[in-house]
């Protein structure tokens, strides 16, 4: 089962590597990992996707909470909240095709960001679903390259990971 953890850390140098170095002690490989200031540049949010089971996850939490860096850890349910990840993906594109593709990416909300003779580079904001949907529907033109961000999530709701 995939479960998405927020943490709230101190923002020092190292503090990544203390808990990607927890993770792999407990055997829990990490999908996607987002790191990034939050509305204080002393702290840092790190959103975490990683498949494993119940028990490990909560085995995990209790682990991120004794790390001296950490401020506040909450595995969110898939059901409480909101996540996107950022996708730019050059795709192959003939004169032919480019107004098929267009079409596409207009349905999707994808935004063309570059365009040569032979090529579209689009960028696309969604949940990880949607990105893969849209990859298969653009994959037949031929993917030259793509590169993708990890996952971000906040909690659904007036309710958020804050400081105390």
């Amino acid at each position: 089962m995939k479960h998405t953890i927020s943490i709230l850390v101190e923002n020092h140098a190292g503090v990544l590597s203390r808990i990607s170095g927890l993770f792999s002690r407990r055997g829990f490989n990490i999908d996607s990992l987002a790191v990034g200031e939050t509305d204080d540049p002393l702290i840092s949010r790190i959103t975490i996707v990683a498949d494993g089971d119940e028990h490990t996850a909560q085995q995990l939490e209790k682990q991120l909470n004794k790390l001296i860096d950490t401020i506040k850890v909450k595995t969110l349910a898939p059901d409480e909240l909101i996540s996107r990840e950022l996708q730019l993906i050059k795709i192959n594109a003939n004169p032919q095709q480019r107004s098929e593709i267009i079409t596409i990416c207009d349905i999707m909300n994808a935004k063309i960001i570059d365009i040569t003779v032979s090529t579209l580079t689009v960028e696309i904001s969604d949940t990880t679903q949607e990105l893969a949907r849209f990859g298969e529907m653009v994959r037949p033109y031929g993917i030259k390259e793509i590169v993708r961000t990890g996952v971000i999530a906040l909690q659904k709701g007036a309710d958020g990971l804050r400081k105390l």
